[in-house]
């Protein structure tokens, strides 16, 4: 059989790739402590599932309109108000199934073959893996630890050339937790605009990031560009990896294009998670998921502070997603090789760097403190034993 070009250059998803390997340690009868995977371990909100239980009764589960549910467009406009700052009209919400269908759609809605799309380097890789797939160029810009590992309008300005046509920014991001401060991320986006292309930024972790420096909430990029195509999902701040919901806002003269694709790609999202997703915008739901926002950063003090005392070097700490991105170039081995030895030896699993990039994938890993406190703590007593062996 003769596979496409297009499959055959996709690069394996080496996070997904050592979850595997550590599910067949599990299964072998070995205790896994899984850092690598960025899925909260809370799970959904109760009011959530016993909404799911209810309509497991035998109802007809029909199609939805295939941007959603119209209520769950209002509920999720008003979330974007009263959480993010950005009042969104109703109409501009496309439900997705996950926030990968909302990368999915607006890729399709604006790249074609050739075109050239700037992302940051390190960065998610199935964000580029997107629009790779319509017949974009992706080139990668390398950052460092003096730009938060982001990219800044200054280092777009002398990236952009007559082929580029946008612009992928994540903020904050997976896989160094860090954001880009509000008003730099303004500034390039009015650039962006200037030069006559789009952006696209995702805020998947943005409900999870810290307060500002005098205690105001992380604002949405549409308080200052109200025409950027912003994606979020259910599975970050709801805990709801599995049950693939997500929306993306667009602007709205993109709608009905947005429309066309979803019917021809996949119809329509879930109808059982869109009519249960509802539930997660009570107050109940809301407080919840509030607190579990803040244990994240009490999970992050333990992170950085344990490696801190293992000598694993955090160059930026994370301010918003559950990643740390370690430097593990003093412990002689490579990004693969520390993440290989560590699931074979320590039985702890990570993520090499070769998945988000190619500027700092040989020396730095990404670890997920999405896992409990329990097994933070394991991980790290392992990993200090891990790399205490390595030095002697």
């Amino acid at each position: 059989m003769r596979i496409s070009q297009r499959a055959d250059a996709v690069a394996p998803f080496y996070a997904m790739e050592f979850g595997k390997r550590a599910a067949e340690l599990e299964a072998a009868g070995h205790d896994v402590v899984k850092l690598s995977i960025g899925e909260p371990d809370f799970g959904a909100p109760p009011a959530f599932l016993a909404a799911i239980r209810d309509l497991t009764d035998g109802r007809s589960l029909a199609y939805t309109e295939a941007l959603g549910l119209p209520e769950l467009r209002t509920v999720i406009a008003d979330f974007s108000g009263t959480r993010f700052g950005a009042e969104v009209d109703p109409r501009r919400v496309v439900v997705t199934s996950g926030a990968s269908a909302a990368l999915l759609l607006s890729c399709a809605a604006l790249v074609d073959p050739g075109d050239e799309v700037l992302v940051a380097d390190p960065s998610y890789p199935c964000n580029r893996q997107f629009a790779e797939s319509f017949g974009a160029r992706v080139r990668l810009i390398p950052t460092s630890p003096a730009t938060r590992f982001q990219l800044t309008t200054e280092l777009v300005g002398q990236a952009w050339g007559d082929a580029t046509r946008g612009v992928m920014v994540a903020s904050p991001s997976n896989p160094t937790g860090t954001s880009v401060p509000y008003d730099e991320l303004a500034d390039l986006c009015a650039d962006v605009r200037d030069r006559g292309g789009w952006r696209i930024v995702d805020e998947i972790y943005l409900g999870l990031a810290d307060p500002d420096i005098e205690g105001r909430r992380a604002r949405s990029i549409l308080t200052a560009d109200p025409d950027a195509i912003v994606i979020n999902s259910f599975s970050k701040y709801f805990g709801m990896t599995g049950w693939r919901l997500g929306w993306c806002i667009v602007p709205d003269d993109l709608v009905p294009v947005m429309e066309r694709l979803a019917q021809n790609f996949y119809i329509c999202p879930p109808t059982p998670a869109q009519h249960a997703a509802l539930q997660c915008f009570t107050n109940e739901s809301l407080a919840l998921t509030e607190a579990r926002c803040a244990e994240f950063r009490i999970r992050r003090d333990l992170v950085v502070d344990g490696l801190s005392r293992i000598g694993l070097d955090v160059p930026v700490a994370p301010d918003g997603a559950f990643y740390v991105y370690i430097d593990v170039a003093s412990t002689g081995l490579t990004s693969f090789e520390f993440c290989d030895r560590a699931l074979r030896e320590a039985h702890v699993s990570l993520t090499p760097g070769k998945d988000f990039g190619h500027h700092t994938a040989d020396d730095h890993i990404r670890l997920s403190y999405a896992a409990s406190t329990d097994d933070l703590t394991e991980g790290l007593r392992r990993l200090g034993e891990f790399v205490a062996g390595l030095a002697a």
